[in-house]
Parts: structure tokens; C-alpha cells; sequence
């Protein structure tokens, strides 16, 4: 047995990788679950190959979940791996790059066999693990296939089944490197395979097999111990953005007494929010999987005239298929939460990686003058408290309301501490139509309360009958109207409703850094934990840099440019060719610093400190 004291560590950063059937995005999954329960702090980075299933051992064909996880706290999901952990060659030559000098390496010698090493593009077949490339890292070559075999080969199960159980093999090892039990995983196989019985005992002999190979090897002697965190007191659960937006659209429509309809068509990276929210049948939740995305978001604004708290959520492509319909809900003016969870674009572009190039489609991708909110969750356990803030600015202001996220914090995860209910703000649906009729009783659907706010009129109520559609309205009536004074009138006043929302959002706050000086940083959406990183480094070494990260962009939060004005430069950067620098630039008058970055990757930490840096030597010289 090996006895080797653990190495105390603050923080460690993990990439497992492999095929897209090697279960990487399970044995990731399995580990963070592990390591919260313990009481660490993690963050996660599910980062899927494009194609369904890409050819086997091919470079295109690599999946990995990296995660971070320490006992301080954690805001990314980290630049570089501490450990690297492949299953073939494809997945060593992808990622080797991002691995530490001296970092460790532990690699499925069976996947690097003459086939693996051809498809992975290494040249005359020379292979890594034995050729001294791999001399500056701490290399471990197990045969971890063949070991899975050895521990089943009384299982009765065949070759190819048996196969499918070497990520256990590699979870169980990974538990035992890093002091933790592996009682949690063979709690969840047990409950997952409780109908299996057999499968369940040898995907739990393989785990053992893995974690006791760690134990009794002697050519293996790193072995890391990270204490949990000192996180608030609550009840935690490890939440990604996509279910963190699901479980705060349930909690908008239970504060706000009505029922929740979600209709959209599946798309990644946004079709885990009609999965997670099609558990919830039980608390009156209606989901619908429309044929395509017009369909889907013309049933959503059914569901809400019909007085239903209605979502519906895409991607980039899907929000340009809803454009006519989103111009129809705003000219309605009825509540409508619409998601989209960003990807790499154009067209079908990068289907499985990140990017942040729709704000300009949720700010103007309409025709006409068809205002809309626009609201961007910064952290995976950040999407809950958006998600509920969109329906209620959607049912307090009768509009539809952009909520927008992306692929890094849709699939990425972090602790969550439950809120109680009496937590969450009040959401008070606008049905009280006193002084909204004429004298003769006739009554005026579009006339509206000192927020330029319309009722919200539910179909089948007598007296209430009212007409509806596309059509220009004439104000306070709602009849139709050619008039032109009445278009500019009702243009205007669409437009004055949503800006008055400013008045009924937070004022922006400082994240880090001080309230004035040089340098500010602005990010907006899954930039969050770099520039967090980043700023709170620079601040320890003695650089005073600020960080501001904007959750609502439209209206901004009325205090944005007086405190903007406080810095003499604004950095922003983004996942896209500059689109919040460019709106920002035409709506204050402020000095910005734009970078983009469009790699279908999250900014690293260090690019953040190197952006800040040259613009402080600048400054200087």
C-alpha cells in the first residue's frame, strides 16, 4: 500500500479527454460531484467536439471537461492543467499545450497504438510516450484498458461493453490521487443502474479497481490533498447555467401565481433547458418541442396572451428564425422571456463552442422599431438570478425581455447555495385596469400607468374583448390605425416604456478594485470569471485596476457613465468583434480600449493581466 503523505495544494486544475465514447463528460461530472460534496470550490468547462460522432482517435473527434476545484475561491474554470488526463493520442496532441511545465500527464497506453498515433497526425508514427518529447512533464503510462479487461474478465460481459467501463477505471484513480472516496459514485451507479444490477457491480468493481491500483502501485507516488473552501453557510448543489436558468424560470412563475409554458426546438448548447425543464411536470410546467423554431416562439406568445408565464429559448441561428414573431410580442406588449445561449457563428459556425457575438441580434435584430430588453448572466449560478429577473421585468413592464448566455456557462458548472423563497424579489403581474376606460365604459387596453405599462388582459373575460395582431394600434384603444402621428406616437412610446425600465434595475456596482483611477475593466456575460481573476492578482500585487460587469445592457443601470467617467480608460473585452464596445461607444461618451477574441474558447486569465499590463506600461512610458 502506498503511504505517501498527500501534497496540501490550494487549487488544481484537471482535463480529462478522450473520444466522445470514452465517457469523459460523465467521469468529469462524477468527479466535481465528488469534490463539492467534500466542500471545495469548482468551476467547469465541458468543451464537446462539433460532430455527433466525429471518427474515432481523430483530432476532431476529442471531447474533454476540464474543472478547477480548491479551498479558495474559484471563478474559472483555469488557463493551464495541473493534470492532464488522455485516453488516446488525439487527446495528448490537442491539449498538451495548455499543460504546465512540469505538469503531470497520465495516459491510456492502448490508445496509443499505430491507428491512434496515424489518425492523431503524429509524423511516422512516433509516439510521445516513448520518444523523450515528454520529458519536461511527469509522464505516466498506464495500460488503463487492459487493466479494465483484468478487473472484469468474469463478468460475462463482452469485449466492447467491458471497454466502456475504462473511464471508471480512470475516475477511480483520479479519487485516489486526490484523497477522495469514491462513495458518492458508487452511490449514483447503484441508483442508475438499479434496474441492472449486473452492470452496476462491475462499473463499481472497475472504480475499486482503479482506486486501489493508485493505492498498491509503486511506480506512482504524486498524491494531492485541497481542503474544502470557506464558502457562506447554505445548502449547496453543483448547478450548470442551463439548469440554473430552468430552475429560475420555475421560481418566476411560482412568486408570480402563474404557470410556466416553455416551448422551443432543440438546439445546442440551449436544448438542456427544455430537457431539465420537462422534470418538472409536478409543479404545473408545461414544455413543448415545437417543429422548428418559428413554431416554437409563435406558441410561446400564444401561451403568454393566454395569460401563461411563457419562455422559449435557442442559439443564435433559431433567435434569427423567431425575428418576425419577437417584433409581434413586442408590438403585443406581453411578457416573454426569449433565451439564447450563445455559440460560434456564422450559420451553423462552431455548434459546440462559445462566443458572444448576438448582442447585436438581441439589440436590433428586428425589423422595424421593435425595443427589447437585453439582460446577460455572468456565472453558471448567475443564470438563476437572471432568468428570474427577465420574467419579472417581462411581467412588471409587459415586454418580451432577451436573457442572454453562452456555451461556457450553459455547460459549465459551480456550487449553488439555494436561496429561500422569501429571498427572491415579489413579481406582481400588471391586471388592474381601474381608470382604463372611457365614460361610456368601453375599455382601453393600451392605455397605460406611469410606466407607459399596458394592462395584462387574459382572453374569455366578459367586458375585456379586445382585438389583437401585428397591425399598428391606435393609442389607449388598441384598434388598428394607418395614422402617422399615431405611429410615431406608438414607436415612441414602446421605446419610452423600456428605457423607463432603468428606473426599476439596480445601479451598477464595482465587483473589484477601487470606485475611481486608470484602468476598468467592462465585461459582460461568461468574461466574468477571467476579468475577476485577473483584476483581484493585479490588486494583490499593488496595481489598483476595477472591474465592472454589466448584467443589464438594455436600459443600462442609470449610474453606468457617471461611474464610468471616474476611469480614465475602459477595457472591454469580448467573445466577438467588438459589439459592446461599439454600442457602448455610441451611447456614452466614455474612452474604450476594445479586444476581441473569437477562438470558440474563454478568455484565459493571463490575456485579461496582459491586456491590463501593456495598457499600464503605455500609461507610464
Amino acid at each position: 500500500m502506498n503511504t505517501q503523505k498527500p501534497e496540501t495544494k490550494d487549487e488544481v486544475v484537471i482535463l480529462f479527454a478522450g473520444d466522445s465514447g470514452d465517457g469523459i463528460q460523465l467521469t468529469g461530472g462524477q468527479f466535481t460531484e465528488t469534490v463539492e460534496i467534500f466542500g471545495n470550490d469548482i468551476s467547469t468547462f465541458p468543451n464537446f467536439p462539433a460532430e455527433i460522432r466525429a471518427p474515432a482517435g481523430t483530432l476532431s473527434g476529442v471531447s474533454g471537461f476540464q474543472l478547477k476545484f480548491g479551498s479558495i475561491e474559484v471563478f474559472t474554470a483555469g488557463d493551464q492543467y495541473d493534470v492532464l488526463v488522455v485516453m488516446n493520442a488525439a487527446a495528448l496532441k490537442v491539449n498538451l499545450q495548455n499543460l504546465k511545465k512540469g505538469g503531470i500527464i497520465i495516459a491510456n497506453t492502448s490508445g496509443f497504438d499505430s491507428k491512434n498515433l496515424r489518425n492523431a497526425k503524429y509524423i511516422d508514427g512516433e509516439n510521445p510516450l516513448t520518444n523523450q518529447s515528454l520529458d519536461g512533464y511527469e509522464l505516466h503510462s498506464i495500460d488503463i484498458t487492459k487493466l479494465t479487461r483484468e478487473a472484469l474478465k468474469d463478468s460475462g460481459l463482452s469485449v466492447k461493453e467491458i471497454d466502456r467501463s475504462k473511464n471508471m477505471f480512470v475516475l477511480g484513480f483520479i479519487y485516489w490521487m486526490f484523497n477522495q472516496s469514491v462513495d458518492n459514485t458508487v452511490k449514483n451507479i447503484t441508483e442508475k443502474f438499479k434496474n441492472k444490477p449486473d452492470l452496476a457491480k462491475s462499473n463499481i468493481s472497475v472504480l475499486k479497481a482503479g482506486y486501489n491500483f493508485g493505492d498498491t502501485s509503486e511506480t506512482f507516488s504524486s498524491r494531492f490533498k485541497v481542503k474544502p473552501a470557506k464558502l457562506p453557510k447554505g445548502k449547496y448543489r453543483n448547478i450548470s447555467g442551463n439548469q440554473a436558468i430552468s430552475l429560475g424560470l420555475v421560481a418566476a412563475a411560482n412568486k408570480s401565481n402563474l404557470e410556466l409554458f416553455y416551448g422551443s426546438y432543440p438546439i445546442t448548447p440551449a436544448s438542456d433547458i427544455l430537457h431539465e425543464l420537462s422534470r418538472y411536470k409536478n409543479l404545473g410546467v408545461k414544455t413543448f418541442q415545437a417543429e422548428d423554431e418559428i413554431a416554437a416562439i409563435a406558441a410561446t406568445i400564444g401561451a403568454s396572451f393566454g395569460g401563461s408565464l411563457a419562455a422559449t429559448a435557442s442559439s443564435g441561428p433559431g433567435i434569427a428564425l423567431k425575428g418576425e414573431a419577437l417584433g409581434l410580442s413586442v408590438i403585443l406588449e406581453i411578457p416573454l422571456v426569449i433565451v439564447n445561449v450563445q455559440r460560434g457563428g456564422p450559420s451553423t459556425g462552431l455548434p459546440t463552442k462559445t462566443e458572444q457575438a448576438d448582442l447585436w441580434q438581441a439589440l436590433y435584430g428586428r425589423n422595424g422599431e421593435a425595443p427589447i430588453p437585453v439582460l446577460a448572466a455572468a456565472t453558471p449560478k448567475d443564470c438563476f438570478d437572471m432568468a428570474y429577473e427577465a420574467c419579472r421585468i417581462a411581467v412588471e413592464h409587459m415586454t418580451p425581455v432577451f436573457l442572454l448566455s453562452d456555451g461556457y456557462i450553459a455547460n459549465g458548472a459551480e456550487p449553488w447555495a439555494f436561496p429561500k423563497s422569501s429571498d427572491l424579489k415579489p413579481i406582481e403581474p400588471i391586471t388592474n385596469v381601474e381608470g382604463m376606460t372611457t365614460e361610456e365604459g368601453q375599455l382601453l387596453p393600451y392605455k397605460r400607468n406611469k410606466d407607459l405599462v399596458r394592462p395584462w388582459i387574459v382572453p374569455g373575460q366578459k367586458g375585456f374583448e379586445h382585438r389583437i395582431g401585428g397591425l399598428e394600434k391606435e393609442a389607449d384603444t388598441g384598434n388598428v390605425s394607418y395614422d402617422p402621428l399615431n405611429h410615431q406616437n406608438m414607436t415612441k412610446t414602446r421605446e419610452e416604456k423600456v428605457l423607463k425600465i432603468a428606473e426599476d434595475i439596480p445601479e451598477q456596482q464595482i465587483e473589484s478594485g477601487p470606485d475611481s483611477g486608470e484602468i476598468v475593466v467592462v465585461g459582460w456575460g461568461s468574461t466574468y470569471g477571467a476579468i475577476e481573476t485577473a483584476v483581484r492578482e493585479l490588486n494583490e500585487e499593488g496595481k489598483p485596476v476595477s472591474h465592472i460587469h454589466l448584467k443589464y445592457i438594455f436600459p443600462f443601470p442609470k449610474n453606468l457613465e457617471q461611474l464610468l467617467n471616474g476611469f480614465d480608460k475602459v477595457i472591454i473585452p469580448e467573445m466577438n468583434r467588438g459589439q459592446l464596445s461599439r454600442y457602448m461607444k455610441q451611447e456614452l461618451e466614455i474612452n474604450i480600449i476594445p479586444h476581441s477574441k473569437m477562438m470558440g474558447l474563454p478568455y484565459h486569465v493571463e490575456e485579461i493581466k496582459q491586456l491590463i499590463e501593456n495598457e499600464l506600461s503605455h500609461a507610464k512610458a
